[in-house]
């Protein structure tokens, strides 16, 4: 379940880039109930884009913004309060954690989702009734 996080420079250090990620997984798996199940958890992956301060944009001008991407199969996060849930907890992380360089307002979170049996793991092709199937084997 692919994570995107888009940064200017210097808003993060090293450690804080790792930081970040590693309380997005938390905050996905927690939301879909998944803390600890070993087909998901390393499953939860993800990229950092760090661009030139001149290269992020709010309102059509240059602006020191983060933007959250996840991309999930059309299972997950299924209810409004779920994705209400993962957006809140990505938020507060990315605010937390950028450490009052980054107003809560020029945070961004957005989630896609990929059409049924568009969900690739290893060369392997999972629709919803695959993926609930592997989730629910490794919970066993």
């Amino acid at each position: 379940m692919p994570i995107t996080l888009t940064v200017p420079e210097g808003l993060l250090s090293a450690d804080a880039e790792v930081q970040v990620f590693g309380e997005l997984t938390r905050a996905l798996l927690e939301v879909s109930q998944l803390q600890g199940n070993a087909f998901m958890t390393p499953n939860v992956v993800g990229t950092l884009n760090v661009l030139p301060t001149s290269r992020i944009f709010a309102a059509g001008k240059p602006a020191a913004a983060a933007f959250i991407e996840l991309k999930l199969p059309g299972i997950a996060l299924a209810s409004k309060e779920s994705k209400q849930a993962f957006i809140e907890a990505a938020t507060d992380a990315m605010e937390r954690i950028a450490g009052g360089k980054l107003p809560r307002e020029r945070i961004w979170t957005n989630i896609v989702y990929a059409a049924e049996d568009a969900w690739g793991i290893a060369g392997r092709s999972y629709g919803s009734a695959d993926l609930i199937g592997a989730i629910q084997a490794a919970a066993a």
